[in-house]
């Protein structure tokens, strides 16, 4: 179900002392390991992360501020000092974190764009791996999970393709070994669940960092 769009949900991120206004590039008073959930939705699995691992900063990103607002409210009332949030476009990371700063990054149930005229959108196309490569530390993850066959397909091909060193790959997470750990986002909970349907999942990492660097040079 759609959003009511709320008219005031720009005027209460920006009022909140959790969401990310400058590009200081230093955004915790920690040198902890910072992890990023592109498109966090409404909260529930950056919160439930942020919980399960107090010694990791967690920074969650929307681009609609709506649905950010009811993530706010998440970690407001839990008052949790390991997240901060971004109101922002992925493209725009690389302004707000320098290079090779993040340990992590989470795609959950991402918007598929089936359609091939729009895969560029995907965020798993070569134009965000290569966001990622510059983002991530050296051998750090970007973790995937959905319950769109076609994206994760189409994801594996791409990663494969850009030359990622494929950790993890499953078609049915709950049901894997790796299921034990896993968190879950609101709409996992609310139509995976519930409808049985499998959860596709992917870790990769970019062991191959310096070395691809140099060659782009």
């Amino acid at each position: 179900m759609r959003l009511r769009n709320n008219p005031n949900a720009i005027q209460i991120l920006q009022e909140s002392e959790y969401l990310i206004k400058d590009k200081s590039k230093k955004y915790f008073n920690n040198e902890h390991p910072i992890q990023i959930e592109i498109g966090m939705g409404k909260g529930d699995f950056i919160v439930g992360m942020a919980q399960k691992y107090p010694d990791i900063n967690f920074v969650g990103v929307e681009k609609y501020a709506t649905v950010l607002e009811k993530a706010l409210k998440k970690v407001e009332a839990l008052g949790l000092n390991n997240v901060l949030l971004m109101n922002i476009d992925a493209v725009e990371l690389l302004e707000y974190f320098d290079k090779h700063s993040i340990d992590c990054i989470y795609i959950n149930f991402s918007d598929p764009w089936p359609k091939s005229r729009h895969e560029k959108r995907r965020l798993t196309y070569k134009t965000f791996l290569d966001l990622y490569r510059e983002l991530l530390v050296k051998g750090g993850s970007v973790k995937q999970k959905t319950d769109n066959r076609g994206l994760f397909e189409s994801s594996i091909e791409s990663f494969k393709e850009y030359g990622c060193n494929m950790t993890m790959v499953t078609s049915d997470l709950h049901n894997s070994i790796f299921g034990f750990d896993n968190v879950m986002t609101e709409y996992e909970k609310k139509f995976a669940i519930e409808k049985e349907q499998p959860i596709y999942s992917a870790w990769v990492n970019f062991n191959d960092l310096d070395e691809k660097e140099n060659k782009d040079e």
